[in-house]
């Protein structure tokens, strides 16, 4: 696995990362696993730069870049193009700064001899022995809101930097401190649009640096994605086209390849083995990630579409995928809580009729769900969530019949102990009582969530291409430009029922770098047909890795019997809590994987004597 680490404060070192390589021009920082191309520095000593990762700024740039070090404009060091994470010393300070997706998540610990910091949790806590804390790990189960509970990490005594916030080690003290706004400035559609395309053309030109090239080529943005690096060179495309998905991607795909040069298309079938939930009854066949890996899941689709694309390129490259294309593109309909706030009720009922009739149901019945989160903030909903835990659990209902809330609580938070529940409602009303930097707007945090999750997510399919498949995975929407790019961009344009992803037609319509059929689709793939597949046809397995032995249970995480009747309305064919199924088999998977490695398996002890 690629991470990071460093350590300020202490004069002698005694445990070094296993691997590692240090940091030219910064003291007692070190990678593991990264390029050496993908480690670039400025300056030394006092005043020092630093990137690992995929950053569009030139050595030049990063030489000028020092001026920014010196003056401490922090969140400037943000703004190149492609995802990377910043290391910026300025006298005594040292700044640490990932990104606003969470593919370069940071941590940190304390210790009498300084602080540690890192962009793996694990390695921080193999380092002091720290074990998983029940309460963040439910949390993350129950809200999959990684902010949630702020700086607590998966690990006791391991502290994490909350998306939009850098860390700051000084002489006196080591602190999470906020560079990006907690809410962003309003652009209208058609004034970002033309940013829009530079910040994703950016993106894409970044990762094209002589490596093979390949894309997904299956909704629209992967297709957008395709069609970008394609102008720059051959790109080799793939469709995951399992007819059991009924869907219109390979035709699609087809017609685009057959009007960009540059893009050769393939189309991968699927298999009795391509539905989610394959190879769980083998382990050791999954790469170990720092946090639960949401693509434990669906690895069998993700290794059968990489599979052809290295049996068609001749050496490692670069992957294309249109993931969190959704997130900064569109919105979900919780931003009619927002125009109710705001007392745009005109609005929201005309956006309140379109969303009816795509559901079928009424423009009150869509009002009705999101009043509630339209008359608190998000510390009350909070409070609400900590009361409802403190309840007895009651009887499953879809998430789509609920009200909009500003934290959703899942079906898993059903599935704990009466123990676990009541010390994740006392962590909520902790938070509600700390939250002093609370956004103002319900899609604003939902957004900012849903992308940190989905980062952190991406980061394990990273691992099961790098590690299976020596392939490297790109992920443009997930840039820290094309999220400020697409995210000023209001909700409720954004999200407009009467149009699919506006802000990307208004992007590149006329521009020449897309076939205009394909800025005009309006459908879109699921995977729900494999998603059912995969639980009714490995559902032995999933019993067994959820059932009386599961780590997860032995916590108080999850009961038997519940995941039992999930497993069994999945059978009948009736509606399931996929998405807690998806995060309790993750979870389970990585608290297994966990028991596998030591601080030996992060760190080699060396003597001081000799360093």
């Amino acid at each position: 696995m690629r991470w990071s680490t460093g350590c300020v404060g202490e004069s002698e070192y005694d445990r070094l990362p296993r691997g590692g390589r240090p940091i030219p021009g910064l003291e007692a920082t070190w990678t593991v696993g990264w390029p050496v191309d993908r480690v670039r520095t400025a300056g030394s000593g006092p005043l020092a730069l630093a990137v690992v990762g995929d950053c569009g700024a030139g050595d030049q740039q990063l030489e000028q870049a020092l001026e920014t070090v010196g003056a401490k404009d922090w969140r400037a060091l943000t703004r190149w193009p492609g995802s990377y994470l910043a290391l910026a010393r300025c006298g005594e300070a040292l700044a640490v700064i990932g990104d606003l997706a969470a593919q370069h998540p940071v941590y940190w610990r304390t210790e009498a001899a300084g602080t540690r910091w890192s962009t793996s949790a694990s390695a921080l806590a193999a380092l002091g022995g720290a074990q998983v804390d029940p309460t963040a790990l439910a949390a993350h189960l129950a809200l999959a809101q990684p902010d949630v509970l702020g700086q607590r990490s998966l690990f006791h005594t391991v502290n994490r930097v909350p998306t939009g916030h850098l860390l700051l080690i000084t002489a006196e003290k080591s602190a999470a401190v906020r560079y990006e706004p907690t809410d962003a400035r309003r652009v209208s559609l058609r004034d970002a649009a033309p940013t829009v395309r530079a910040a994703l053309s950016e993106a894409v030109a970044v990762r094209l640096d002589g490596r093979a090239a390949s894309a997904d080529l299956a909704g629209l943005d992967s297709t957008t994605l395709a069609c970008l690096a394609a102008k720059s060179g051959p790109v080799s495309a793939v469709t995951f086209a399992d007819e059991r998905l009924r869907d219109d991607d390979l035709a699609y795909a087809v017609r685009t390849a057959a009007m960009v040069p540059g893009l050769t298309h393939h189309a991968v079938p699927g298999s009795v083995e391509t539905v989610y939930y394959a190879g769980l009854d083998d382990l050791s066949s999954l790469p170990a990630s720092d946090s639960p890996n949401a693509y434990v899941v669906t690895a069998s689709i993700k290794r059968s579409v990489l599979d052809a694309v290295v049996a068609r390129t001749p050496e490692s490259g670069v992957h294309f995928t249109g993931t969190a294309g959704d997130a900064v593109l569109s919105a979900p309909s919780a931003y009619l809580s927002d125009l109710l706030r705001e007392g745009q009720h005109r609005r929201a009922f005309q956006h309140a009729q379109t969303h009816a009739r795509l559901r079928h149901t009424s423009a009150w019945t869509v009002l009705r769900r999101a009043r509630p989160a339209s008359r608190t903030g998000l510390p009350g909903a909070w409070r609400q969530a900590a009361a409802v835990l403190r309840q007895a659990p009651t009887e499953w209902v879809p998430q789509a019949w609920r009200p909009v809330a500003w934290t959703p609580l899942l079906a898993t938070a059903d599935w704990m102990s009466p123990d676990v529940r009541a010390a994740l409602a006392d962590a909520l009303d902790t938070a509600a009582d700390n939250s002093a930097e609370a956004p103002r707007l319900l899609a604003a945090w939902a957004d900012g969530q849903d992308l940190a999750r989905v980062g952190a997510d991406t980061n394990g399919w990273r691992e099961i291409a790098l590690v299976g498949h020596g392939i490297e995975i790109a992920a443009p929407f997930l840039d820290n430009e094309v999220i400020r790019a697409c995210l000023a961009v209001p909700a409720d344009e954004r999200g407009a029922p009467g149009r699919y992803k506006p802000l990307l037609a208004e992007a590149f319509t006329g521009s020449g770098l897309l076939p205009d059929f394909v800025l005009s689709r309006v459908t879109k793939g699921g995977f729900n047909a494999l998603a059912y597949a995969g639980l009714t046809q490995h559902a032995p397995v999933l019993a067994d890795l959820l059932g009386p032995s599961s780590r997860l249970a032995a916590a108080g995480l999850v009961a038997e019997a519940p995941v039992a009747k999930m497993l069994a309305r999945a059978a009948a064919g009736q509606p399931t809590a996929q998405g807690a199924l998806h995060l309790a088999v993750a979870a389970e998977v990585w608290l297994r994987q966990l028991e596998a490695t030591n601080a030996r398996s992060w760190w080699e002890v060396i003597a001081r004597a000799a360093e």
